[in-house]
């Protein structure tokens, strides 16, 4: 079952049309990872999802039903959400920043403190949350979405602005949800590893275009292993070597690429080549990297690593 299913979605803003034709499929019980440059549509289309935008056009389903008007907050009982920067009430502690979300949600008051539990923050259920860092906060963020255990968790960049050790509690975290309590993730990042480390399903938005959709496994697929070799003379090398059934293309670095090579045919190109009087300057392993393939998807938008 897709749990959230958009077609044809569209948002206008001052006459540009900020995300186009967009087909989200987010299947149950997965950590989608909705990765994309920093302006490319993600929030909008969240924000949609969540009814906090207007869709120009298109169609959202959420749990298998068509959202409207009418039947948007009944279906969003089962979403919990963390958009952008987390909102609280610095001159209260965390427990009653929840206790106000529980309230709102209608949510067991026992949900209050397994979700402080989950997010870590017993030992600082009673601090004030202007006295929180960083880190803490988000994960407080977290917690309030985490109320009433629903069945889809909406994400919007949660580890922006965290130290390294906060990024990876808060991956810990998004990881250990579907399998403990059966949740959906659908998170947004422009971190490009921190979603190939969190993400079952990947989502590729650049310009507002969705330009990939599918496993993570198969978006690695997408990856090359090439040879890469320098001699004294190229030329003649590349001759040699096409004559041997190897493809060998001359590369601008000064090198020749050939495709990966099992040992015995790399041993058998090499004694060629120092046998015709070409010596081998350089011989290197080249991997085509998940960086690249995001940038060829985007048409050279960088992801930060």
């Amino acid at each position: 079952m897709e749990i959230v299913q958009t077609q044809g979605l569209c948002k206008r803003y001052g006459g540009v049309l900020r995300v186009k034709e967009l087909a989200l499929r987010v299947p149950e019980g997965a950590v989608y990872g909705f990765l994309g440059p920093n302006g490319a549509g993600k929030s909008t289309t969240l924000k949609m999802i969540l009814g906090l935008a207007r869709p120009t056009a298109g169609q959202i389903a959420v749990f298998g039903s068509q959202m409207t008007r009418k039947n948007r907050l009944s279906i969003l009982k089962d979403v919990g959400s963390l958009i952008e920067s987390p909102s609280y009430y610095g001159h209260l502690t965390g427990e009653e920043n929840l206790r106000i979300i529980q309230t709102l949600r209608g949510a067991p008051a026992r949900d209050i403190e397994e979700a402080l539990r989950i997010v870590r923050l017993t030992g600082q259920k009673d601090k004030k949350v202007a006295h929180y860092s960083l880190g803490m906060k988000q994960r407080l963020g977290l917690a309030g979405a985490l109320l009433g255990f629903p069945k889809l968790l909406i994400l919007d960049e949660p580890t922006n602005g965290l130290d390294p050790a906060g990024i990876q509690e808060m991956r810990e975290l998004i990881c250990a949800l579907p399998k403990q309590f059966g949740m959906t993730v659908l998170v947004s990042s422009h971190l490009l590893s921190e979603i190939d480390q969190m993400a079952d399903v990947v989502g590729i938005i650049a310009n507002g275009e969705l330009v990939f959709q599918d496993r993570l496994d198969r978006l690695h697929a997408r990856s090359s292993h090439n040879l890469a070799l320098r001699t004294s003379n190229n030329a003649v090398a590349g001759e040699l070597i096409g004559r041997m059934g190897v493809n060998a293309q001359p590369q601008e670095d000064g090198y020749l690429l050939l495709p990966y090579l099992n040992d015995e045919t790399v041993r058998q190109v090499t004694r060629a080549l120092v046998q015709q009087g070409v010596d081998l300057m350089r011989l290197e392993s080249r991997e085509t990297s998940l960086e690249d393939i995001f940038l060829d998807l985007t048409g050279g938008k960088a992801a930060s690593l």
